[in-house]
């Protein structure tokens, strides 16, 4: 079960209270980020978790369920407690979007930070904090190397051979410091961003990893997309 801190709380002032339905019960995990609750799919909001065939690889280069483990560790958080979700719109699925809460614990913030699901920056950016914590603690699918959900929907796998595990610097730091090869520009991609999982590190080419974009733009790098 699990122990309550403070940093695992997510306020629901972005949602509009005109707007917002909340629904309670004891709820069916259908994987990492997908609950169910008296018939109708609840999609957590703020992640993005290994969907159920997606495998990754372990530090010696074996491949694991990954997205199996994550619904697991779900269904394990939970057990029989009563959820509620809070959300205001549904997805081209018919899922609602909602914040899902056991007590005072946030669900999502609970799955990054014990290294289950990513924090997805492309729809918000309330679970970094979280994803950067555990992928210093090599937690959950950061004890190895895996490919984002969002990429793995689009086809992209691991390849057969044993990968490198140096896609992100020990530090935990995720944040991509690129220098442009044509102008020379200094560029920095945040996770879940279009570029991100193509561009690779050069750190003999002055090339860095940021842990805030506060820290990037300070070192005088500029956001990618953002003139």
């Amino acid at each position: 079960m699990f122990r309550v801190l403070p940093f695992l709380v997510f306020s629901l002032a972005l949602l509009s209270p005109a707007l917002a339905e909340t629904v309670a019960g004891q709820v069916s995990v259908v994987d990492g980020d997908t609950l169910e609750l008296h018939g109708e799919h609840i999609r957590m909001l703020g992640i993005d978790a290994p969907e159920s065939s997606q495998t990754c690889r372990n530090d010696t280069g074996e491949a694991w369920r990954c997205g199996q483990k994550a619904a697991f560790a779900l269904a394990d958080a939970i057990a029989r407690s009563t959820v509620s979700c809070t959300g205001d719109e549904h997805d081209r699925y018919g899922r609602l979007l909602a914040l899902c809460r056991v007590g005072d614990v946030d669900l999502s913030s609970w799955m990054v930070r014990h290294g289950w699901a990513m924090a997805f920056v492309r729809y918000s950016k309330a679970y970094v904090a979280e994803e950067t914590q555990a992928r210093g603690d090599r937690a959950g699918i950061w004890s190895g190397t895996f490919v984002p959900p969002w990429d793995w929907r689009k086809g992209v796998t691991l390849p057969d051979s044993k990968v490198a595990k140096a896609t992100v610097p020990t530090g935990g730091c995720s944040i991509k410091g690129n220098i442009s090869t044509k102008s020379g520009e200094r560029i920095y991609h945040l996770p879940g961003g279009p570029w991100y999982d193509r561009t690779k590190i050069s750190e003999g080419k002055g090339e860095r990893w940021f842990c805030s974009e506060q820290e990037a733009r300070t070192a005088g790098w500029r956001r990618a997309g953002r003139r």
